[in-house]
């Protein structure tokens, strides 16, 4: 028997769900395992030593700004302005590689330091837990590149506003997640 739309839809649907689940589940495991980690530094720097605080509000802010644009892409396509969505939909791209160009360079710059994840517990913690954040958002950007090329070819595809917004679900997920990584690693973390 066929699958109608609505149920692919629904599918679909429920697939990511599970999907952000099972990475909650990892994103869990991996805050836990930090919070166990973060005072072992083997007589190395401590978070409070390393971290460049205003650079990683930078960040924070880059992100916040990508996953505004996100959600501005599926007003847009909601009211059936393509041109507008197309648009935040790029920006929301932009943004989100500044943000893992961001990542990769405060990593290069901590390891051209000496601070690599071989060097302790809190380190090793670290790395996993923000790297395993810097993943998704590539997967992510992956994902929205994606998504636009086949929006510029075919815009008026039927089911294209379910798609966008199954990614904007995502991307607002891995938003959240860098929320607790601020807040959790770098503001709690770093200061004691």
């Amino acid at each position: 028997m066929k699958q109608t739309n609505d149920e692919k839809s629904q599918i679909a649907t429920l697939g990511l769900w599970i999907y952000l689940m099972t990475d909650l589940m990892l994103f869990a495991s991996l805050f836990a395992t930090f919070m166990v980690l973060r005072n072992n530094t083997a007589c190395g720097p401590a978070a409070a030593d390393i971290f460049n605080m205003p650079y990683i509000l930078i960040e924070t802010l880059v992100l916040l700004f990508s996953s505004l644009m996100c959600g501005s892409a599926f007003v847009s396509a909601k009211f059936g302005r393509l041109r507008d969505m197309r648009m935040y939909l790029g920006l929301t791209i932009l943004f989100g590689a500044v943000f893992l160009g961001m990542e990769l360079y405060e990593f290069s710059q901590l390891v051209g330091e000496g601070h690599s994840w071989s060097v302790s517990a809190f380190l090793s913690s670290y790395f996993t837990l923000v790297g395993t954040h810097g993943l998704h958002i590539a997967v992510g950007l992956l994902w929205a590149g994606i998504l636009l090329v086949r929006l510029l070819a075919r815009p008026s595809e039927s089911n294209s506003l379910r798609k966008l917004g199954l990614f904007v679900v995502f991307w607002h997920f891995l938003e959240l997640v860098w929320i607790f990584i601020f807040s959790v690693v770098y503001l709690i973390g770093g200061t004691i």
